[in-house]
Order: structure tokens, then sequence, then C-alpha cells
């Protein structure tokens, strides 16, 4: 079990680096604000994922912590991202509401 898990574990985390990379480059050519806010949500799990796997890979508990963490400053900036979205777009229709 030692010698699947000594293999298996480092794939997981290369794939989960891999889709953090491509996370990163929709987060860059997203054509809307909202997609840029749901790519960050999206590499902020995928690290607390890879976080999670290093914990069993290494077997340091701390790592546990320090994804939970990392779950909440995550959460926290996905909450400012939106509130600062909400405002851009309230701004944005009350321009066009002003013209018409």
């Amino acid at each position: 079990m030692e010698q699947i898990l000594d293999i298996f574990l480092p794939v997981v985390i290369a794939i989960f680096a891999l889709l953090t990379f491509l996370c990163l480059i929709r987060a860059l050519k997203g054509p809307e604000i909202s997609d840029r806010v749901v790519c960050v949500n999206m590499i902020g799990t995928l690290v607390i994922m890879i976080i999670a796997v290093l914990t069993v890979f290494l077997g340091e508990d701390w790592l546990a912590d320090i994804a939970a963490v990392y779950a909440m400053i995550s959460f926290l900036a996905v909450v400012v991202l939106t509130k600062i979205y909400i405002g851009v777009y309230r701004e944005k229709h009350s321009k066009e509401d002003q013209k018409s």
C-alpha cells in the first residue's frame, strides 16, 4: 500500500498543479470579471487540495491546519472580489440607466 501511495500522491499533486496553471490562464484570459472571480476561487480550492494531499504524503499533521487557514483566507478573498464586482456592475448599469 505504501508503494502505491508513493506513486499515486505525486501524480495527483502534479495533476492539481496543472489544473491550477490552466485556471490561472483562464483567469488572465477570461472575458468577464465574473469568470476571473470563479477562477480565483477555483485556484484557491486547488491549492487547498494540494496542501491536503501533501499532508497525507509527508505525514505532517500541521499542514492540515495550514489548509484550513488558507481556506478561510481564500473564502474572504472571493467575498471581497465579489463585493468589488457587484460595485463595478452597479456603477456600470447606473450610468447606462442615466443615458436612457
